[in-house]
């Protein structure tokens, strides 16, 4: 009797051509660097979801359901709790007898499955269903085969529609102050007796509190709420959605070009179970409120694809969530479209297509600086050259690159990689932030033996980056022979043109920059007076502020010396650098800013 060999999900994505053989071997080089699951791993290289679910089914030996083309039947859903079926990422599909078919994300779970069959009382069969399509039954939307939530639907007012469902949210708010005035009399109780009885009193209604906020996690108005603050958001383009409790209600902000407007408050009943929704949403313990908590959450609308990377905070007046919304497609926006003139972009190419050497983008935070090294390396990413990226984490994924994902806890540092990098033959690297000696030391090694670096690093200026790799313990003679350039940015809003008008700018802030009004009369600025396309802010978009530091032999030299800033800035004027207040005022006299803007932006930490 012959014996059929079991295949796994390599094997079979393989056999149906549905990856590459290069897709397979990168496969298990993530696999063997990280611990993601197989399937996660096929989804962030772009394999359809579909087609990984079922191939894991054949691999598992189970039957693949697919919830888009086979409906449960209503009357079946009831069987299991609601509180079972996100547990177990479970739905029952249909009832025939005795038997009770089940679509799960994890069919082979022993201990969901004893658990539904005692619940029910009925023999469990399960079968596979992809996490987003469950997701999306779930949320009472299709699945649309990436592992992301769909939310799309229209936009009208982001007040009135929350308004309306808060309406909705009556009872939840009934049960949650119930339990509030049940909690305050219990605990008064045991104030009267003893102190350590109103201890026992408060453990015991914990768990009462965390089942009522997954409970009402669940339930419709909730899950709507939580799907139009994303969706508002991403329509205004907001790169965060900060929620904030405070002590009578919670404020829900978004960071719109780089400055926090205020969206609406809602009550602070609404708090518990918003919190649970989004921690439901990035596969967070939902029972845990005492310490920060990190999740991801995949979504899609109107056809574009987001990552959110979610981060909560214990606060005073319960747990604060901010969200930092990644468009995928925003960070391929093209060299050409960041702002640089055309003899600093000139100057970036010059460097970036050097041999070996390496390449810091400097800026605080939020300046742009991860957006403008994928741009260069689109730019200067070919067939003949080997790209290789070690970031934390990984926010865009970008084709024909290998791009690893720093992971502390199984021992992947920035170092750990960069080591590992050299004897994968690389001739461009990218490392996401040079923050330590261990990883700039490496850096450097790797460019003085053949290799074009790139990183950022967090500095005020250009000339900066040279005393910063000094001040980690980077000997100067190093930072000297491997270091070809330093490209400095911050990011400016643009001057909405729909309400652009011309005014004149007080003569302080003009002198600020150099400029005297006086001995230059005809010089126009402009400033946006607010409208509703721009929120009445006279801003819309944003763009790059620049200043490229090229390494000459000057400099070269001074870095030895260990010459003080001021005489590097100096020498790298006097050889042809902007600086960043030059290079942002030239856009506000070519009308694309404001002053006031530019000094918001560039004249920071005494500079």
């Amino acid at each position: 009797m012959s014996v059929t060999a079991k295949k796994n999900l390599i094997q079979l994505l393989g056999e149906q051509r549905k990856i590459t053989r290069e897709q397979a071997q990168e496969a298990m080089n993530r696999k063997r660097d990280t611990t993601d699951s197989w399937e996660q791993i096929f989804l962030d290289m772009g394999v359809d979801e579909d087609d990984i679910y079922k191939a894991k089914a054949e691999a598992d030996g189970v039957t693949y359901l697919d919830l888009e083309h086979e409906k449960p039947d209503e009357k079946v859903l009831a069987v299991v709790p609601d509180e079972m079926k996100d547990r177990y990422k479970a739905v029952p599909v249909k009832q025939e007898g005795k038997r009770l078919t089940v679509a799960m994300a994890n069919p082979k779970d022993v201990f969901a499955l004893d658990e539904i069959r005692m619940k029910t009382g009925l023999d469990v069969r399960a079968v596979l269903c992809s996490p987003s399509q469950i997701e999306a039954f779930k949320n009472g939307s299709n699945g649309n085969g990436n592992g992301a939530t769909a939310i799309d639907g229209e936009t009208g007012d982001l007040n009135e529609d929350i308004t309306e469902m808060l309406d909705m949210l009556k009872p939840v708010e009934d049960m949650t102050s119930g339990k509030k005035k049940k909690r305050e009399s219990e605990s008064q109780a045991a104030r009267e007796g003893a102190e350590s009885a109103k201890d026992d009193a408060d453990t015991e209604l914990m768990p009462g509190d965390i089942a009522g906020s997954a409970q009402a996690a669940d339930e419709a108005p909730i899950i709507r709420i939580v799907n139009t603050v994303l969706m508002y958001a991403i329509k205004d383009g907001a790169s965060d959605i900060h929620i904030e409790p405070q002590r009578k209600q919670v404020r829900i902000r978004y960071r719109i070009d780089g400055v926090l407007h205020e969206q609406m408050k809602v009550p602070q009943h609404i708090l518990a179970p918003m919190v649970s929704r989004i921690k439901i949403m990035s596969s967070m313990n939902i029972a845990e409120r005492r310490i920060p908590q990190d999740g991801r959450i995949h979504i899609s609308m109107q056809g574009k694809d987001f990552d959110l990377r979610v981060s909560t905070l214990p606060t005073a007046f319960g747990e604060k969530v901010v969200m930092r919304i990644l468009d995928k497609a925003s960070v391929l926006i093209g060299l050409d479209n960041l702002g640089l003139y055309p003899e600093t972009q000139a100057g970036v190419l010059e460097i970036c297509h050097q041999p070996n050497g390496m390449f810091f983008v400097c800026g605080p935070t939020g300046s742009g600086k991860t957006t403008t090294l994928y741009s260069v390396m689109n730019v200067i990413n070919s067939v003949e050259k080997n790209l290789m990226t070690v970031e934390d984490p990984v926010e865009y994924q970008l084709p024909g690159l290998s791009q690893v994902h720093v992971n502390r806890k199984a021992g992947l540092s920035f170092a750990t990689a960069l080591r590992a990098f050299l004897r994968q033959d690389p001739d461009i690297i990218m490392v996401g932030e040079t923050r330590d000696l261990e990883t700039a030391e490496i850096a450097v090694q790797a460019a003085l033996t053949g290799h074009l670096v790139l990183s950022t690093i967090h500095t005020n200026d250009a000339p900066s980056t040279a005393t910063r790799l000094s001040d980690m313990g980077v000997e100067p003679f190093l930072i000297s022979a491997s270091l070809v350039g330093a490209l400095a940015q911050r990011l400016a809003r643009r001057i909405c043109s729909n309400c652009k008008e011309e005014y004149v700018p007080s003569r302080e802030q003009l002198l600020l920059f150099g400029h005297d009004p006086r001995q230059h009369p005809d010089a126009k600025f402009y400033r946006g007076r607010g409208c509703d396309k721009c929120r009445q802010t006279g801003f819309k978009g944003r763009m790059g502020i620049f200043e490229l530091m090229r390494i000459t032999e000057e400099i070269a030299e001074m870095i030895v010396r260990r010459a003080p800033l001021a005489e590097l800035k100096e020498a790298a004027r006097a050889s042809g650098m902007h600086t960043l207040q030059e290079d942002g005022f030239r856009k506000v006299l070519d009308g694309m800013t404001t002053v006031e803007e530019v000094r918001r932006v560039v004249f920071t930490g005494g500079h």
